[in-house]
């Protein structure tokens, strides 16, 4: 008998009024992913960590990692700070035909259906089935129907459930997948428009996806596997961008919100809560959002850890022969070197620009961490700060809460320790709004 999914959890205590839920963590920056596991490790709690579909794929994604490879990563990272991996939930985000809508539907979902196959063959317990985006054989002039949005997301659904079964052949104990269904945001990566609005979803909408998606699970012959899905990704009017995000209002979306007691079985999914208050995302679990979704948030927070620590560096190392990292000019370079991460995503002035590629919210940056430029400056940062103590006197300048805590023995002046604790002022962001140490 298969095991049930623990994140139905999230479902049961909604429906009974506990505003609990979780956040999902949707990045693959090793800083970002060990603060992740080391919070859950500290809070007796658990982690969600995701993939999206055009950074993890079968043929590796930007990240050069497939399903099973980012799931070994994860999990080393797990042995390394002594969290279970029963803690972790692995979760695909935005599968489907999403790098493959220049061909037509059969090849199309041909690609998307491996997808998803080799997403719960490596063992990812939470599945974001989007088969919102056009392919290369539908009418660019139509709107694209519930019904054949459905169908699509019943096909890969039909794998899904194949693969699981064929999976429990060999792993008995796994777990059985979740499902999330609909989609009502940008692009994974961001909006690419210079001042795209932010409307909340429809009532009539949001259950007409319900109604197309049951309907297509049903005609599959997945009436069983509609049980294991447990949410709806909407739009409750928040967004990140540029410069800040587009901030939750509750009293906008209090239809949305009421509509989900009318579906016993499912709760919201939120994209693109990133820098959010930790006020507002409390009122989005209590609202019904039961899975909060944070990218660029965690990435910008680690940005600012490394910038910080560079400017530290370069005040310690002022006047001597050591040569610095130079990790800031490094990453301009980088991204100058390369413009297609960003270019379409950030608008103005060269000045606003360069602005832009530094400090934005959007942190298209995070793209440019991975080369090896970037990650060769950053090795030498931190062997330059392990080399010479930090004072206290820069360290309360350049990263005043780290600072406090170091003063209270809560934490090491380590760079990478420093690096991921700035992190750590994001998540707990999060865990307060989620209170997800609840679930277990």
């Amino acid at each position: 008998m298969s095991k049930a999914n623990p994140l139905k959890q999230i479902v049961a205590k909604q429906k009974k009024g506990e505003a609990v839920g979780i956040y999902s963590c949707c990045s693959a920056n090793e800083y970002v992913i060990e603060a992740v596991l080391e919070t859950a490790k500290k809070e007796n709690s658990c982690a969600l960590i995701e993939a999206t579909a055009n950074q993890v794929d079968q043929n590796g994604g930007y990240t050069g990692m497939k399903p099973i490879d980012f799931r070994n990563f994860v999990y080393a990272i797990a042995k390394k700070v002594g969290l279970s991996v029963d803690r972790i939930f692995l979760g695909g985000d935005h599968l489907g035909p999403l790098t493959f809508a220049s061909y037509p539907e059969k090849e199309a979902m041909a690609m998307a259906e491996e997808l998803v196959r080799c997403y719960v063959a490596a063992g990812f317990t939470k599945i974001h089935i989007d088969t919102s985006m056009k392919v290369a054989d539908d009418d660019p002039h139509t709107r694209l129907s519930d019904a054949i949005i459905a169908r699509r997301g019943a096909q890969l659904a039909r794998v899904c459930e194949d693969t699981y079964q064929e999976l429990l052949q060999s792993q008995p104990d796994a777990i059985r997948p979740v499902y999330i269904v609909g989609s009502e945001v940008p692009i994974p990566g961001g909006a690419q428009e210079a001042s795209a609005g932010v409307q909340v979803t429809k009532v009539a909408d949001f259950k007409a996806t319900v109604s197309a998606f049951e309907k297509a699970f049903f005609d599959a012959g997945l009436k069983e596997t509609w049980n294991d899905v447990i949410a709806v990704v909407v739009q409750p009017g928040v967004e990140e961008k540029d410069d800040g995000c587009t901030e939750y209002d509750r009293s906008k979306a209090v239809d949305l919100m009421a509509a989900i007691k009318d579906y016993p079985n499912l709760v919201f999914e939120g994209h693109s809560t990133d820098y959010q208050t930790q006020e507002k995302l409390r009122e989005l679990v209590e609202d019904g959002v039961g899975i909060l979704k944070v990218g660029p948030g965690l990435t910008f927070a680690m940005r600012e850890g490394l910038f910080a620590l560079a400017h530290i560096e370069e005040e310690l190392y002022h006047g001597s022969d050591m040569e610095t990292s130079h990790v800031i000019d490094v990453l301009e370079a980088e991204m100058l070197k390369e413009p297609k991460n960003w270019q379409k995503h950030y608008h103005g002035d060269e000045n606003q620009l360069y602005i832009a590629r530094r400090y934005s919210f959007s942190d298209r940056c995070r793209y440019y961490m991975p080369t090896p430029a970037v990650k060769a400056a950053i090795a030498k940062l931190v062997a330059n700060l392990r080399a010479k103590e930090i004072p206290n006197c820069l360290l309360s300048q350049f990263m005043p809460i780290q600072y406090q805590k170091v003063r209270h023995f809560e934490l090491t002046k380590d760079p990478e320790e420093l690096i991921k604790d700035r992190v750590v002022d994001t998540i707990k962001q999060y865990t307060f709004a989620s209170k997800q140490e609840q679930l277990f």
